[in-house]
């Protein structure tokens, strides 16, 4: 244990050190909340890549790859089509994010809309729908504890010990805000997605040359997917890849670092760096999933798989290592949450009603973070059985954002009045569903309660465009906002503090 929590412990004061080196006093609210949008293209790159790969990509994505082989894979396909999105988004939320000084994905809504109300609806949708999975990941590090110390920590000690070392590390994120948790994205995602890639593939040869495990030696089940007559049913696959790939962006976390880069150019060249870094991390990783599912000790283990594997093929050294991937991993996924939901509560709920100073939106945002890690380490150490299934149900409800907001950034009829009620509707037909008709869902062919209500959410925002459409002065006033993305130059101009503050008015 002396080694392999050692190597936990350096790994976490390096983190620190380099932190604590990088502070610098925050001069508004902007700078704390995005960094100053002040970040290029790598820095930008490694900090999405940190937060949309958790440690649960080495946990559950590999054992989701142990016990069902190549469906897997469609956690790389939906991580390369949102990419793609980035790239689409990219100039539009980046400019209007930069000419009206926008810090949150709420910001973004009530400035497209027109509507102060929206940005509190859309706020409680994002903060209510993450709780769950920081929750989650704050569980997960008990499972990365409980390895390390070789099984003498039962499991629900190390997850008190994993919920003590996050609670720790939000002391930084506090303090320095965005800016601190993409400084430290930089350095965790070298750790976890370079060398987790270089890790993962010697593992990969090591199965192949030691073990003699080969994918034509697998089940041909493995390499199946769900289609008419399976119990997924044949619209399963489908319904995964499109709500993984609108839902990216319907988080906050993620979303917000549309607004973190220096420009347009930076945004655009970290989706370019983004893709081939996805692809050199996600396909080692499923491919050793899938061989690893050979041996017997994974078999009845299949998310313990990245530490029985690492600690087979390398002793307590690798083990070790094993762990530090997963940290840094699991530390940025929180970091960047609680972070985005601290700076919410102050510029979407608290400072929404109530006339702030930047200092005091500051103070707010962290007094938020504070309480949220204090909450959400509390709800971490209960025995909650049904949480997993309620972070999966908070996900079909988070993506009843993607009509309005995608819908808003690419399309000038969608109104205000359309974009909440079709949100409202959504979110609640979801909980509906989920609760009540369970067993019905499982007649619609795989299609999950939130690509449902997401159809009756797009039939809404699309009939209140149609039947009650924009009057003269706000079609002049969107026209006036498309306008821009096509004057915008990518060097960022600090915009007039009456701009900002009209934005949110």
């Amino acid at each position: 244990m002396a080694l392999t929590f050692g190597l936990q412990l350096a790994f976490f004061l390096v983190i620190i050190y380099v932190l604590h080196r990088s502070y610098r006093k925050d001069r508004s609210f902007t700078d704390y909340a995005v960094g100053g949008r002040s970040f290029g293209a790598n820095y930008q790159a490694m900090s999405f890549l940190n937060t949309w790969y958790p440690g649960a990509m080495f946990t559950a994505f590999a054992g989701l790859a142990v016990s069902a082989g190549v469906i897997s894979f469609y956690v790389l396909a939906y991580s390369l089509m949102t990419v793609v999105l980035m790239y689409a988004m990219s100039q539009r939320v980046w400019t209007w994010g930069q000419r009206f000084d926008l810090r949150t994905q709420p910001d973004l809504f009530a400035l497209r809309y027109g509507s102060r109300h929206i940005r509190t609806i859309a706020a409680l949708i994002g903060i209510v729908s993450g709780f769950p999975w920081l929750v989650l990941a704050m569980q997960a590090m008990g499972g990365l504890f409980h390895f390390m110390s070789l099984g003498a920590l039962p499991f629900s000690e190390a997850v008190i010990l994993g919920v003590v070392v996050v609670a720790i590390r939000q002391i930084w994120t506090v303090r320095m805000g965005m800016r601190g948790v993409i400084i430290s994205d930089m350095y965790q995602g070298i750790v976890a997605y370079i060398f987790g890639s270089l890790m993962l593939c010697g593992l990969v040869v090591w199965l192949w040359t030691s073990k003699g495990v080969r994918l034509q030696s697998l089940d041909p089940a493995m390499f199946s997917l769900p289609s008419f007559g399976s119990k997924e049913g044949p619209l399963y696959l489908f319904s995964l890849l499109f709500t993984s790939t609108i839902g990216g962006w319907c988080l906050p976390f993620i979303f917000v670092r549309l607004f973190t880069a220096d420009g347009v150019a930076a945004l655009k060249k970290s989706a370019a760096i983004a893709m081939p870094a996805s692809l050199v991390f996600c396909i080692p990783l499923l491919i050793f999933g899938m061989l690893a599912s050979q041996l017997p000790s994974v078999a009845s283990h299949p998310e313990d798989v990245w530490f029985i594997v690492s600690q087979e093929a390398g002793g307590l050294l690798l083990l070790g290592l094993a762990g530090v991937v997963l940290l840094a991993a699991s530390i940025g996924h929180t970091d960047g949450s609680i972070q985005a939901t601290g700076a919410q509560i102050a510029n979407d709920l608290v400072g929404n009603y109530a006339t702030l100073s930047q200092r005091q939106l500051v103070t707010v945002s962290k007094i938020g973070m504070v309480v949220l890690t204090a909450l959400a380490a509390w709800v971490a150490c209960l025995k909650l059985p049904a949480l997993f299934t309620l972070a999966v149900l908070a996900y079909q409800g988070v993506i009843q954002l993607a009509v309005p907001q995608f819908l808003g950034i690419f399309w000038k009829r969608g109104t205000k009045e359309g974009a909440i009620a079709g949100m409202v509707v959504g979110f609640a037909l979801v909980i509906v569903l989920e609760s009540f008709f369970a067993r019905q869902l499982e007649a619609a062919w795989g299609l999950t309660s939130g690509v449902i209500a997401l159809a009756v959410n797009l039939a809404i925002y699309a009939g209140f465009a149609w039947l009650r459409p924009h009057g003269a002065a706000e079609r002049q006033r969107i026209d006036g906002l498309f306008g821009l993305t096509r004057e915008a130059v990518a060097e960022p101009v600090p915009p007039p503090a009456s701009v900002g503050a009209s934005a949110r008015a």
